[in-house]
């Protein structure tokens, strides 16, 4: 029988797939979504005679599509209109900041999210001047005025919020941070007030996104650290708020990094060093700093060493000032150089520059002492330092027990993976001991 979804059978002659790998494509996609799809070539023979899919394997057809060829694909491109991914006429931002605040604020509901849990490598990202116009015309109530203590109060629960998530990690602060942007910050987005209040108001907005985005980031929920991502990109740029904007994106290319996603993670390092041209020192270290680290585990050497000095010379000229939200310190200029350097395979100086980011490091940063303790002992033990990491898994241990971050679970079952092989060391053996009644649930 002749395809009916003309618009599919293109769309997989573009992609070069026979109707069993979308399948299979489709199934592997699924799987991330916490689907558990069996599709067969059967299916998508159905699918191009007209037969319209479950609406809950929609998202996972449009990304299995976007990984495969490298650029988003709408619901138009795959010829099922309006019934694939969002509506035409979608929600404006602050809209969908309530929908989504709405149920991450009661982690019971969290399952409603679905697709919320699938990362997109190929996902659109709003640009700056695009967010400007957007916010331009929004409608606001004349009836309700915000003035500077609201956008004060914005700014101080996020600080506090921050602060928690640095000392005991995200996983009790998400809910809190989610249910002010519901019951607090989207209300103020509605009111009227001056512009320049305006404009304090959605920087701060942006702010609390972004930060919520890295609290989902870190409990592994990477497509909806995304979505808020997105939303901390549309309100800095209705803002007009270049730090923000570059801050987040930076942040989406440490999350694409990390992902193993290392051209998308470069695209989105370039992109946030571009927004931001008026940039002072410690901002130029801070995208440099990631542009080296994309550029690396990219396998680009000059382009990662190059980028590297960069950081190091804007670092060297940044003033010295008190620490800030979102901030850049010579300690993570060290991870960065670091991190350069195990991309680069030489695992011995990765240590070494693990080692005095650890020396420079602020004591309030809890997590960041349990993940990166955990990456200097795995490293260390690649080059043959059982008992030294040891030794920092250990102190590593003081600390995982006081938080709650899914990144921190990652490093906790890589070192219970790593020291497996070596049990017949007394130094592993009473680390195992230790460590098993802290196994994440």
């Amino acid at each position: 029988m002749a395809a009916q979804n003309l618009s599919l059978a293109l769309l997989i002659d573009e992609a070069r797939w026979t109707n069993g790998e979308v399948a299979r494509a489709v199934n592997r996609v699924g799987t991330e979504l916490g689907l558990s799809l069996r599709y067969d070539d059967s299916a998508v023979c159905h699918w191009l005679t007209g037969t319209v899919p479950r609406k809950r394997v929609h998202d996972a057809i449009l990304e299995a599509f976007s990984r495969r060829l490298s650029r988003p694909i709408t619901p138009k491109e795959v010829g099922l209109g309006g019934t694939l991914g969002s509506p035409a006429n979608a929600p404006d931002t602050v809209a969908e900041l309530i929908e989504l605040g709405g149920v991450d604020m009661d982690p019971s509901r969290r399952a409603i999210l679905g697709a919320a849990g699938l990362y997109s490598a190929a996902a659109l990202i709003p640009g700056f001047p695009d967010a400007i116009e957007r916010f331009a015309s929004y409608r606001r109530n004349p009836r309700m005025k915000i003035g500077h203590a609201e956008v004060d109060a914005v700014v101080a629960m996020t600080v506090r919020i921050s602060e928690i998530d640095d000392m005991f990690g995200g996983r009790h602060a998400r809910p809190m941070a989610a249910a002010f942007i519901v019951n607090t910050i989207a209300p103020y987005l509605k009111e009227d007030g001056p512009e320049d209040v305006r404009k304090a108001m959605l920087s701060a907005a942006a702010d609390h996104c972004y930060l919520t985005g890295y609290m989902a980031m870190d409990e592994r929920a990477d497509g909806l650290a995304q979505r808020y991502y997105t939303k901390a990109l549309e309100l800095a740029g209705g803002a007009e708020d270049h730090l923000t904007y570059c801050t987040t994106l930076r942040g989406m290319s440490v999350q694409a990094v990390d992902l193993g996603h290392s051209a998308r993670s470069l695209q989105l390092a370039d992109a946030a060093a571009t927004a931001s041209p008026q940039a002072g020192p410690r901002m130029r270290a801070f995208l440099a700093g990631q542009q080296a680290h994309a550029a690396a585990q990219s396998g680009d050497k000059p382009m990662a060493l190059r980028r590297m000095r960069e950081a190091e010379a804007a670092m060297d000229q940044a003033e010295s000032r008190a620490k800030t939200f979102g901030s850049y310190d010579p300690s993570s200029l060290h991870y960065h150089i670091a991190q350069v350097r195990y991309s680069l395979g030489d695992v011995a100086g990765s240590v070494e520059a693990m080692q005095e980011s650890d020396r420079l490091r602020e004591p309030v940063y809890r997590r960041t002492r349990v993940r990166y303790g955990a990456m200097l002992a795995e490293r260390k033990l690649q080059v043959g330092r059982l008992e030294e990491a040891c030794a920092d898994w250990e102190r590593m241990l003081d600390d995982y027990q006081h938080v709650q971050s899914g990144r921190c679970d990652d490093r906790y079952r890589s070192m219970m993976s790593a020291i497996r092989p070596h049990m017949r060391n007394q130094h592993v053996r009473n680390l195992y001991e230790r460590a098993r009644p802290l196994a994440p649930a």
